[in-house]
């Protein structure tokens, strides 16, 4: 660790899918992470490096590992509730997940629109234990149906 820097507390996983916009936030914020990420130091905050080492990494692998560290799961997935072996894994780690749903939410840009229009709403899911997963677009932010 840096001397001057202390630990940052991570909070939020962004997914292999949305690496370019994880990679944006990663530079701007100590809270976040994403598969591959050699940790950085951040406003005074010194991120470890993401114990998710590879984008290659399988879901039912990397979904416990990230869910064991208390972070929010930020991925793309236009039809989440049809992705079964996902959905069972959020269940059974417990996790927490925010899932890009829109069919515009394909590029960078407009996953940064959604995240930042609801960013604040979020942030507040870091208080509410899992499993979740919430559909995130520029215009909602609705919990799935977990069945």
């Amino acid at each position: 660790m840096s001397p001057s820097a202390k630990p940052a507390v991570v909070r939020f996983y962004f997914d292999a899918d949305v690496l370019g916009l994880a990679k944006v936030l990663a530079a701007l914020r100590s809270d976040v992470t994403y598969p591959g990420d050699p940790g950085a130091v951040i406003r005074r905050r010194e991120r470890p490096p993401c114990p998710v080492t590879s984008t290659a990494v399988k879901d039912a692998e990397w979904i416990p590992t990230v869910t064991a560290q208390g972070w929010i799961i930020v991925t793309r997935d236009r039809r989440i509730q049809q992705h079964r072996a996902e959905m069972d894994a959020v269940r059974s780690a417990g996790a927490r997940m925010v899932a890009f749903s829109a069919k515009d939410a394909g590029d960078t840009w407009s996953q940064l629109e959604a995240l930042m229009t609801n960013w604040r709403r979020i942030e507040r899911l870091t208080g509410e234990p899992g499993p979740y997963i919430y559909n995130c677009t520029r215009t909602l932010l609705r919990a799935v149906d977990l069945g």
